[in-house]
């Protein structure tokens, strides 16, 4: 026998209805009997809830209960032909004739019992199970009406009662006995007890009473038919890349179930756990998707966690004080009077030096808690041995479940690494010797965050997302934004990386889309959706998207931009950036946004700031990581000034050259800008830093290339005219180097503790003899390369790989 319990969605339409009626009669098919336990129509049974209240309060209810009517009378005319309406219309009549009865006595004595309620909330499963077993005796189905009542016996407390398991197996055995051949339809959630008495199951209820049925006739089944795909990985509605999973053991269903997974309720395990009946979780929407199994053992579904759960709303309710040190029995006091108060306590932390208990409750229980815990331990209020209990609320709870975590080395440091790397904080912690759950208390605020970054560092999705908002769409900025539309699904294939542009920002406009900014169409999105630009408001609403993961990129060369790195960094943001004025400002600054960068556990990468797309910065990284000593750093890091150089030779004189690479747009519009030296210094102080050094700029030693007479020219014409005119300067450097077999070059050095930028000879043994156009160059000399430097060389200039470098520092992020 298989099981089949039908929830309130299952139900609550006729097209549902129809979609249930199609599923029992394939299930028939297999020769195996079936039996039935359905929910109250979606709704239902909060409706009755809510007109028993207002009966109570002596309000109107006879609207609402019309409402309720005409939802049933409706299916009824919609799906059984007109020769069968009227015995189904006159059995629901009676039904909604008892109920109005009810309310009615409910309201002339003001008051509603939990006894009355439960038989009030009971009609719903009676009129969807009478209704269903209309539809399918039409279908053909030999299907029987049964009220629950009959056979599940409890205890009188209403609301949520005790199961009688060895009378309810009696019974059961003893009506499926007398209905063998037919297929009943059972009313979930309901039962009654030793009196007769109407009683309710509690939340859940109705899958608890097919689970019930299940354990009795030993059913080989048990299937929950819901409005989803199963057990999620975790709640789609805060984490988008959530997907289902095919097997969970009971222990993992029954962590995510109470930690709000709400597919099936925590009681519905029980007697298939005593039974070893599988469980299995279906969708009455996509019938053809196998949903989860669950059952005994534990599988591995590629990741060591199967599931995150979450409890969006607790409350932190904190004991503490010097009289719990070393006494006994002081928990057991605890636990016992909130237990007399009725107040579930979700979640529990003990500091080691017994000095403190911190519980996590619902918002609800508090009031009743604290009620509790100031009745119980009066006296140690009293002498101050102990503090008034603290409340904080605003708080969630977030549950890694999984039997597979059992031992598992590392587990945990990736849960908070990710956690922390996304700046959610963690208030309390709690893991079971059993290690198959793991719970942290997060502020709420901070919970859908929390989700999906855990979800991306467990590996429960297939791909990393990075949610990127990008300041600068100049020409380094849309060449890195079309770099990451032409390789998004090299990345995603690759790398399992997905880069969501969440915003973009330039001069003029800017733009944001939680859902992500399409990369083929940002510009029109910029110009069409866009505002009127604000830095200040772009960070702030940044900030407040609170997305896990986020990552600012900075393409511009704004000072007011780079101001704002520290705040990202205090607000978990990782910052990539071409924009070298951070780096080139204080050394106190310099330090201190290092430190605030380790502090927040972000990513500040900045490769581009000294030579484009060359790897140097990143190299100069790994040499120092690995234990070796920089003794010489000698660089060309100016395009320009490489270019120049490279080029002035023969008859051409050097105002010439200068006038080709403006052209060419290798300079700035006014030349001395490039050929004052101060951008090249700026790079070699920055590398200086990395090294370890705390210089600033004015250390830095910058020995001109220009005449002063050049150098302060009134306009930039004016600055080629001097320069026409100080060519036998420039002559004469170039025929001197000439005649020593050398070369002119623009070099930095770094060396014992100096930093200088100036015009050298190189002959043929030195590597930058042999440069050539715009190239970049750079030597490290150290003790393992001390007789062979390594160089790096290669194009130090341009839109498409500086941003193809900044494309690679924000990949390194995603790495981390």
């Amino acid at each position: 026998m298989k099981v089949l319990k039908f929830g309130g969605t299952s139900v609550g339409s006729a097209e549902s209805i129809n979609s249930l009626v199609k599923i029992v009669k394939e299930q028939q098919q297999t020769n195996q009997a079936v039996a039935l336990v359905c929910s109250a129509l979606s709704g239902v049974t909060n409706t009755l809830l809510q007109l028993v209240t207002e009966a109570a309060e002596g309000k109107e209810f006879s609207i609402g209960l019309k409402t309720i009517e005409d939802r049933h009378f409706e299916i009824v005319k919609a799906l059984l032909e007109v020769k069968y309406q009227n015995q189904a219309l006159l059995g629901l009549k009676l039904y909604f004739n008892e109920l109005e009865e009810l309310l009615t006595g409910v309201k002339a004595l003001g008051e509603a019992s939990a006894r009355i309620r439960d038989r009030v909330v009971a009609y719903g499963e009676l009129c969807s199970n009478y209704t269903l077993t209309h539809v399918l005796k039409q279908h053909g189905v030999n299907a029987v009406f049964a009220d629950a009542r009959q056979f599940i016996k409890t205890d009188s407390n209403y609301g949520k009662a005790a199961v009688n398991e060895a009378l309810t197996n009696q019974l059961l055995s003893t009506f499926f006995e007398q209905h063998q051949g037919a297929t009943p339809v059972i009313t979930g959630f309901i039962a009654s007890d030793q009196c007769g008495n109407t009683t309710t199951l509690g939340r859940g209820g109705s899958d608890y009473t097919a689970a019930l049925v299940g354990a009795a006739m030993s059913a080989a089944e048990v299937q929950i038919w819901t409005d989803v795909d199963g057990f999620m990985t975790a709640d789609p509605r805060l984490v988008k890349k959530a997907f289902p999973l095919k097997h969970l053991s009971y222990n993992e269903a029954i962590e995510l179930s109470f930690f709000g997974a709400k597919v099936v309720h925590p009681p519905t395990m029980l007697p298939a756990i005593a039974k070893n009946i599988p469980l299995v979780v279906r969708n009455t929407f996509n019938p053809t998707f196998p949903g989860t199994a669950i059952g005994a053992q534990p599988s591995v579904n590629g990741s060591l966690v199967k599931g995150i759960s979450s409890i969006p709303a607790v409350s932190m309710l904190s004991i503490q004080g010097g009289g719990m040190v070393g006494h006994k029995g002081f928990s057991g006091r605890l636990f016992s009077a909130l237990a007399h108060a009725s107040v579930n306590v979700i979640l529990i932390t003990q500091a080691s030096s017994e000095y403190s208990i911190t519980l996590a409750v619902s918002p609800e229980d508090v009031p009743a808690a604290v009620k509790a815990i100031e009745a119980e331990f009066e006296y140690e209020l009293l002498t101050q041995k102990l503090s008034k209990p603290l409340v904080e609320e605003g708080f969630s709870v977030m549950a890694v479940v999984g039997e597979n975590m059992k031992q598992a080395i590392g587990l945990s440091g990736k849960l908070f690494s990710a956690l922390g790397r996304s700046g959610v904080n963690v208030s309390a912690i709690a893991q079971g010797s059993s290690e198959l759950n793991i719970s942290v208390v997060v502020d709420s605020e901070d919970l859908s965050k929390a989700l999906n970054s855990v979800h991306d560092a467990l590996f429960l999705s297939p791909v990393r997302t990075l949610n990127v908002f990008c300041c600068g769409t100049g020409n380094i900025g849309a060449t890195l934004l079309k770099q990451l539309e032409q390789h998004q699904e090299h990345l995603q294939s690759s790398r399992h990386l997905k880069v969501n542009l969440v915003g973009v920002s330039n001069s003029r406009k800017m733009v944001w889309n939680r859902e992500g900014i399409s990369l083929t169409s940002w510009q029109e999105e910029l110009l069409e959706q866009g505002e009127q630009s604000e830095l200040s408001r772009f960070i702030e609403q940044a900030v407040a998207l609170n997305l896990p993961n986020s990552v600012f990129i900075d393409n511009t060369g704004s000072a007011d931009v780079a101001k704002t790195y520290r705040h990202l960094f205090e607000q978990s943001f990782s910052v990539v950036t071409c924009n070298k004025i951070r780096n080139c400002g204080s050394f106190s600054d310099y330090y201190k946004d290092k430190q605030v960068v380790r502090k927040y556990g972000v990513d500040y990468f900045f490769e581009t700031n000294v030579g484009a797309g060359l790897p140097i910065i990143n190299t100069l990284h790994d040499l120092l990581i690995s234990g070796d000593r920089v003794l010489k750093i000698e660089a060309i890091l100016s395009g320009t000034i490489s270019f120049i150089f490279n080029e002035y030779k023969g008859a051409r004189t050097f105002a010439e050259v200068v006038r080709e690479a403006q052209q060419k747009g290798f300079t700035e519009p006014d030349p001395r800008d490039d050929l004052s030296g101060l951008d090249f210094a700026r790079k070699m102080l920055i590398l200086a830093r990395e090294t370890g050094l705390p210089v600033e700029l004015q250390d830095v030693q910058i020995h001109p290339i220009l005449p002063e007479n050049c150098v302060s020219a009134p306009t930039v014409e004016a600055f080629y005219q001097e320069l026409e005119k100080s060519e036998p300067y420039f002559a004469k450097l170039k025929d001197q180097a000439a005649a020593a077999n050398k070369v002119l070059r623009y070099i930095g050095t770094l060396e014992a503790g100096r930093v200088k930028v100036e015009l050298l000879n190189a002959g043929p043994e030195h590597p930058f003899y042999n440069l050539s156009g715009s190239d970049n160059i750079i030597s490290f000399t150290t003790d393992r390369y001390r007789l062979n430097p390594m160089v790096i060389k290669g194009p130090g200039a341009g839109a498409e790989v500086t941003a193809a470098g900044v494309l690679a520092d924000l990949v390194r992020v995603a790495a981390q």
